[in-house]
């Protein structure tokens, strides 16, 4: 098929399905060849009914990967060509399984030579090619029950964007960011404080004078986050890691993570031993973010802010 021959790999969703269409379409024809009357999705409900005891529709839903009201609806058109019946369980009779009719057990003996047909085209046809289907699905399905395609596919595209990231330290060209992030996720939460907007309105006065330093995150060159480093004194602290702010754009891949490991790097060069910071645990990105960094908290703690109800700490190594 030209798309597949095009696409390669990208498109395995699309080509299994296509495969798993020709073979449903042909699997229904193959039936009415034995002369039996039944759809082929019935019948990994039957062939669990076939090889154990009753069972209930969750326990048959997750024993062939399928979703409850799927298995449920399969189960009634079961019940509807008289192939199977519902009953109380013989271990707990509050329990509502599905069982095979007489109706139903018969067809067990009746798919028996088809069956036995198929699986010989199937492991003759699996047999000419030089990697086993049967073996690389088993891989595939092991594989995305350890890590989804999704969670991948995410962390493919965060090392990606990570890579497009750049700390940089403050200048004065970066002003109207550092106010305006820091701006955009306070009041997304709660108001302005009045010490915030003399932070915000000249960081050069009121951090960087006072031997602090900022930090700028470049995203393809486009400024999307910040943080900075505090000094802190007449305290067992050197600095207070504060006013940090990505872009909402650019949230989810890395960004946080790598400006705050570059001015945890910055104290360390320049010999500091303990960084505390606050915040609040209703931010739980940013919470989780700080735990993974080393933060512990603190069991007492006087917030600066009144937004502020977890105060942390981090020892550097």
């Amino acid at each position: 098929m030209v798309l597949f021959e095009k696409s390669g790999i990208l498109t395995i969703g699309s080509r299994l399905r296509w495969l798993a269409d020709v073979i449903t379409h042909d699997a229904a024809e193959i039936y009415q060849l034995y002369g039996i009357d039944i759809k082929p999705k019935w019948f990994p409900v039957l062939y669990m009914l076939f090889h154990g005891d009753d069972a209930s529709v969750t326990g048959i839903a997750k024993a062939i990967g399928q979703s409850h009201p799927s298995v449920s609806t399969i189960v009634k058109e079961l019940k509807a060509a008289s192939l199977v019946v519902y009953g109380k369980s013989d271990d707990d009779r509050r329990a509502t399984v599905v069982r095979l009719t007489d109706d139903g057990a018969k067809l067990k003996e009746r798919l028996h030579d088809v069956c036995e047909d198929v699986e010989r085209v199937v492991t003759a046809i699996d047999s000419k090619a030089p990697n086993k289907l049967w073996a690389a699905l088993d891989c595939w399905e092991n594989a995305l029950s350890e890590k989804s395609l999704l969670r991948r596919v995410k962390d493919v595209k965060s090392s990606r964007e990570e890579q497009n990231v750049e700390i940089v330290d403050y200048e004065p060209k970066y002003l109207m960011t550092f106010k305006r992030l820091n701006i955009m996720w306070i009041n997304s939460h709660w108001s302005l404080e009045p010490h915030d907007l003399e932070v915000l309105n000249d960081p050069e006065t009121s951090i960087l004078s006072n031997g602090g330093h900022i930090f700028v995150a470049l995203v393809n060159g486009k400024p999307m986050g910040v943080v900075a480093l505090c000094p802190m004194e007449n305290t067992e602290y050197d600095f207070e890691l504060a006013k940090l702010a990505v872009d909402p754009e650019s949230r989810g891949n890395g960004v946080g993570e790598k400006i705050c490991r570059t001015a945890l790097e910055y104290a360390r060069r320049k010999g500091a031993k303990k960084i505390f910071l606050e915040s609040n645990t209703l931010l739980k990105p940013a919470i989780g973010l700080y735990r993974k960094l080393g933060f512990m908290e603190l069991k007492e703690y006087h917030p600066a802010y009144e937004r502020g109800d977890i105060q942390m700490e981090l020892t550097l190594k």
